[in-house]
């Protein structure tokens, strides 16, 4: 399923792009996978139903966006991209192009297939930087696969990134291309997110999202999602800062709501 051939043919090149790259660590690939068998599984997606639990849990900061961990469910051939993702082929590939000691997240939490429906949006943010279940893995990479085949620019839905570290940064704009992949880094200046969507009516933004953790010896401070909302006025802004907080509350009082969206 995964191109590994092709990958593992230009792997000095990647990391010299993602080490590069601005503005911050990322490295976009296409013909990630074949694209037949690619194609056979994006056909076999089923359309969203609104009263699905699956529903984000991100509140006012994303509108109208779907997760399903267990996307290997759906078809075969996403079922094989599962198990490639998780193999020690795919592991070494990202510890090389990344240079950090990597695994994928086997049980998908927050990630799997990702579809955003009409006028989906996903306010920039910095993500979560420990497991909510495994609290000494470190999140160090998102892995983010597109599936939108014919998208169009009128479209809109490109992937957002931000160096939060720079004062008016310029932002840079990724396409989601079918079959194009993402791999950035997650860190508390990475941030990203996209604008809303001009999808045709029964299309959505679809991806495949899986996250890259690195196990560490320690405990370190934990941090929720933190949201940068572009938009909304100083209220939205603010709770958007002070979210974490209050996640941190209801995870307490009621559990994880992300670990529901299988």
């Amino acid at each position: 399923m995964i191109n590994f051939d092709l990958l593992n043919g230009k792997v000095e090149e990647l990391k010299s792009q993602f080490l590069n790259a601005q503005p911050f660590e990322h490295v976009v690939i296409d013909n990630f996978c074949d694209e037949n068998l690619l194609l056979e599984a994006v056909a076999a997606i089923p359309a969203v139903k609104e009263g699905e639990v699956n529903k984000s849990r991100d509140f006012i900061f994303a509108k109208n966006k779907f997760e399903k961990a267990l996307f290997d469910d759906i078809h075969p051939n996403l079922k094989t991209l599962k198990r490639e993702l998780l193999a020690d082929e795919f592991k070494e590939l990202l510890c090389k192009i990344t240079g950090e000691n990597i695994f994928i997240d086997p049980n998908f939490h927050g990630g799997g297939l990702h579809q955003g429906g009409k006028d989906s949006f996903l306010d920039m943010h910095v993500d979560f930087n420990y497991h909510p279940n495994e609290p000494s893995w470190f999140r160090n990479v998102n892995i983010l696969l597109y599936l939108n085949k014919d998208w169009k620019k009128d479209y809109g839905g490109e992937l957002k990134l931000l160096d939060g570290r720079v004062e008016d940064a310029n932002l840079h704009l990724i396409e989601p291309l079918f079959n194009r992949a993402v791999i950035m880094f997650t860190r508390d200046y990475t941030l990203h997110g996209y604008a809303p969507i001009k999808f045709p009516d029964g299309e959505y933004r679809r991806s495949i999202a899986a996250y890259g953790y690195t196990q560490q010896d320690h405990e370190g401070v934990v941090r929720t999602t933190v949201w940068y909302p572009e938009k909304g006025g100083f209220l939205r802004k603010l709770l958007g800062k002070h979210m974490p907080r209050l996640v941190k509350l209801k995870s307490k009082l009621i559990g994880s709501g992300t670990s529901k969206n299988k």
